[in-house]
């Protein structure tokens, strides 16, 4: 014993293990323990180690296995305890799944993830079978790597060794899927629970909560919740809290505070956990004296706030305009001992550039550029944001290429940003260029042979049989190096990326380069969205393609993409300007046939009245179903007015402007342009003078360029120039700024009086 007790002198084994080891009767088998000193006795780890997996037998529980790591962590034995391993297994002692267990959580407590991957492969080398709790452990780290698509594999793996996933596995999934934004595949692994007679526990329920809150899915949560609570299942603060932070996050402020309401009325307390989300929903809902005011409630209830909860508060205050107090924020929390993070800066930094203070936010920049930590991707990102709007891209570049010599990463949000900003600058060589930049990154190779030959890689798809491939031959290693390297290869472009080119594209009138890329795009596994194909149909159309633009419309139905209201309010506004006013009423009852609740019989029905001519009966059951479903826009209805008024349907253009106005709606100033246009051009000046009066009463201020239309038709009219007087009088009295009319044959008008008619007419340049 005397050589034992130098033996854990020398080495650094937790005090615990310390009291609790006792040399087995069974240790000697490998050799006696030597009187000689630990430095003289090198061995004397390795038996150690040996010794310590033998305890496994009678001990094999969570704490000893935690002690365990520690050691190995400590004393950097993680080789030797393999060679333990291979020694018993030699010895013939069954080598179990927790003997190896130990060594792949060993590994990833120090932070090396790939040898605890690799720990687990060579169990077969050992003649182990990997039980539930060693699946779990790999898939717990590659969760926490963000490897979703390894995280598959790994439990297609466990399936197919007949392994069953226990209640943790699940939870782990169920954890995975709602991080990845996957709520459905969450909800089918609850399903695939009951199929394999795993009761789910609170943490299940909790992990599912979160999963449905994230993915904006809180009524269904809050269904959940009722069942489970049905059914004898008593929810916690956190699960409270979760749902709290699902209906701020929706902007549905009231029913967060019924929840805060049901949470003290079980007896517990709002934590800060429960009053961060509550404030930052305040804010963002632009209700800031509520935001304010709970801030303070928290802080009488004697709650001190976090660097989370000032950070919503520097960010709160920022979207205020109050930038002074959000900077001062900063100085409160080191009063308090509380040391602001790089998000927390990064807050005051965009709050300064967002005010116009660009030289501050710089300043700031550089004063915690030093720091550790503190300078991260996003504060570039901020600053190029900021430089791009204000189109000093130049500088942007700038500081792009600076992040790169620092090694700061740019994320897919600063190419982005530095995209758009080029594109707006008309540098669209230089976007593309960023573009291929993006898809290149650090490791061209990697992206030259994922691109090429049988094992292409073009999808999500793919990179999962890619992966699950590799996991079934046992390269699980490999599959690991595979997907890190692929992260780590450069930022993926995704659909904003090939947006903001396309739009560029589009603007500059390259509309065949736009559709080059369209197709480069869907070539790479990215399905393009209403944007994409918004933007095209734009572009087509400004460029007289109406077939090509169709065309697309097409494929975009074809393949699965439902257009959102901006793609056929950009189709209507287009066939209305080509006079196909018909054409474009119908693609609207279109769009509201994909809206929920809408019967396809009335819609039909308002189709039919259109048809027959009837436009009063369409707009007017039109106008009461918008009312009836509580979704009224105005925007269809002027692109119909503007288009009858574009096609000289003058009398149909009326029709909808009388409705309009029947049922309160104020029509706005480019319909009533417009519609005075079109009158005056056919001599229907009574109701020109109409339609201008109706913008007296509602305070338009139009242009000058069509009330001296007006006049002029007036005047020239030889039974209406009297009008032309009175509008003068009622134009000065509702705002209109009159210096003078000078010009032969029309009106001077000079000091409130009218003295002659002269030739042109002359408005001040107020007018709107």
């Amino acid at each position: 014993m005397l050589a034992f007790s130098k033996f854990r002198k020398a080495t650094k084994i937790p005090c615990v293990i310390r009291r609790n080891l006792k040399p087995p009767a069974y240790f000697r088998r490998f050799s006696s323990w030597s009187k000689e000193p630990l430095s003289s006795n090198p061995q004397l780890p390795l038996r150690f180690c040996i010794w310590v997996a033998l305890k496994f037998e009678t001990l094999s529980t969570s704490n000893y296995s935690g002690l365990v790591s520690e050691v190995l962590c400590t004393n950097n034995w993680f080789s030797l305890y393999w060679e333990a391993l291979e020694h018993l297994k030699k010895s013939g002692i069954l080598i179990t799944s927790d003997l190896v267990r130990v060594l792949i959580g060993a590994y990833w407590r120090v932070g090396l993830a790939e040898k605890a991957i690799e720990s687990f492969s060579r169990m077969g080398e050992l003649g182990c079978i990997p039980d539930a709790r060693a699946y779990n452990t790999i898939l717990d780290i590659a969760l926490k790597k963000e490897l979703f698509v390894l995280v598959l594999a790994v439990y297609n793996m466990m399936l197919k060794s007949n392994c069953s996933p226990n209640e943790h596995t699940y939870n782990k999934l169920i954890s995975g899927f709602c991080r990845n934004d996957d709520v459905k595949g969450a909800l089918e692994i609850v399903d695939e629970m009951g199929v394999k007679d795993v009761a789910p526990s609170a943490k299940t329920f909790f992990a599912i909560f979160s999963g449905l809150c994230h993915g904006k899915r809180v009524d269904e949560a809050r269904r959940l919740f009722n069942l489970t609570e049905e059914r004898g299942w008593k929810p916690d603060l956190m699960s409270y809290c979760v749902f709290i932070n699902g209906y701020c996050k929706l902007g549905r402020l009231d029913e967060a505070i019924s929840i805060m309401r049901l949470l003290e009325n079980e007896g517990l307390t709002l934590e800060l956990k429960g009053y961060s989300p509550l404030i930052a929903g305040f804010f963002r809902e632009k209700r800031y004296q509520e935001a304010h005011s709970w801030y303070g409630r928290m802080l009488k209830n004697g709650i001190v706030p976090d660097v989370v909860l000032y950070t919503i508060m520097i960010r709160g205050l920022s979207s205020e305009g109050r930038v002074g107090e959000a900077v001062k924020m900063l100085g409160e929390m080191t009063q308090r001992g509380i040391v602001p993070d790089a998000v927390c800066y990064n807050e005051v930094i965009k709050g300064l550039c967002d005010a116009g203070l660009l030289d501050r936010a710089q300043s700031l920049q550089l004063e915690i550029s030093e720091r550790e930590g503190f300078h991260n991707v996003c504060t570039h990102t901020i600053l190029i944001c900021d430089l791009c709007k204000r189109g000093m891209v130049n500088e942007a570049q700038e500081i792009f290429n600076q992040m790169e010599k620092l090694g700061c990463l740019p994320s897919v949000v600063t190419f982005n940003a530095l995209i758009n900003g080029l594109c707006k600058a008309g540098k669209l060589e230089e976007a593309h260029l960023l573009l291929y930049k993006m898809e290149i990154g650090r490791s061209p190779s990697l992206f030259f042979r994922l691109s090429q030959g049988s094992s292409q890689v073009s999808d999500s798809a793919s990179l999962q049989k890619k992966v699950e491939q590799m996991c079934e031959a046992g390269q699980l290693v490999d599959a690991y190096k595979f997907l890190i390297q692929l992260a780590d290869s450069g930022v993926v472009p995704d659909i904003v990326t090939y947006n903001v080119l396309i739009n560029g594209l589009c603007k500059a009138s390259k509309v065949n380069g736009a559709l080059k890329l369209f197709k480069d795009m869907q070539n790479k596994g990215l399905s393009p969205d209403s944007v994409t194909y918004g933007t095209l149909i734009d572009g087509l159309f400004r460029l007289g393609r109406e077939e090509d633009a169709f065309k697309m419309y097409e494929h975009m139905l074809k393949h699965g993409c439902q257009p959102s209201f901006e793609v056929y309010k950009a189709l209507m506004t287009w066939l209305s300007r080509n006079r196909k006013v018909s054409q474009a009423f119908g693609l609207y009852l279109d769009f509201l046939k994909t809206l929920r609740g809408r019967e396809d019989n009335s819609i039909n029905a308002l189709e039919g009245y259109f048809i027959k001519g009837e436009v009063e009966q369409a707009i007017q059951r039109l106008l009461e179903l918008d009312f009836r479903f509580r979704d009224f826009n105005l925007a269809p209805y002027t692109i119909l007015l503007i288009g009858f008024c574009q096609a000289e349907k003058l009398d149909e253009a009326l029709i909808i402007f009388s409705v309009l106005d029947k049922f309160n709606i104020n029509i706005n100033p480019p319909s009533c342009v417009h519609l005075i246009e079109g009158l005056c051009r056919k001599g229907r000046l009574d109701d020109a003078v109409s339609i201008f009066l109706y913008t007296l009463d509602k305070g338009f201020m139009l242009r000058r360029r069509i009330c001296k239309r007006l006049l002029m038709c007036l005047l020239h009219s030889p039974d209406k120039s009297h009008y032309a007087i009175d509008l003068v009088r009622r134009m000065e009295s509702t705002g209109y700024r009159i210096n003078y009319w000078v010009g032969k044959g029309c009106i001077v008008y000079k000091a409130g009086k009218i003295h002659s008619l002269r030739d042109s007419i002359t408005l001040t340049d107020q007018d709107k």
